[in-house]
């Protein structure tokens, strides 16, 4: 038995130096709180957040644009309540073109293609 623990001793003596660098690159990398693992994902975050930032300030550039170009030219203000809320000036009509089906159209009628009264 005492010859396995002095062989055992043997390899920690002679290895300590690589044992110690490969428990310590273990701990550093893989365990710590501050391990790299971590870090690397950390670094992804910070890269998707800095995207999304940047995606924001594009969008708050283009609306400050436009809310100055509404401030300065009262035609955007025209422009802008006639898409958007249907406004139209006393001498205009207007005319909504839609797509959406009508709420008392029944579709069984609509898809029925057979003759009934044939059966």
């Amino acid at each position: 038995m005492s010859s396995k623990i002095n062989f055992v001793l043997n390899i920690l003596s002679r290895y300590k130096y690589l044992i110690t660098i490969v428990v310590g690159v273990a701990v550093v990398g893989f365990i710590d709180d501050n391990s790299l693992m971590r870090r690397f994902k950390y670094d992804l975050q910070i890269s998707e957040l800095k995207d999304e930032i940047k995606a924001y300030n594009q969008k708050n550039e283009a609306i400050v644009r436009r809310l100055r170009a509404v401030q300065r030219n009262h035609k955007e203000i025209e422009k802008i309540a006639r898409e958007r809320y249907f406004m139209k000036a006393d001498d205009e009509d207007i005319f909504v073109l839609s797509t959406d089906r009508q709420p008392g159209v029944d579709e069984s009628a609509e898809t029925n293609d057979y003759d009934e009264t044939a059966q």
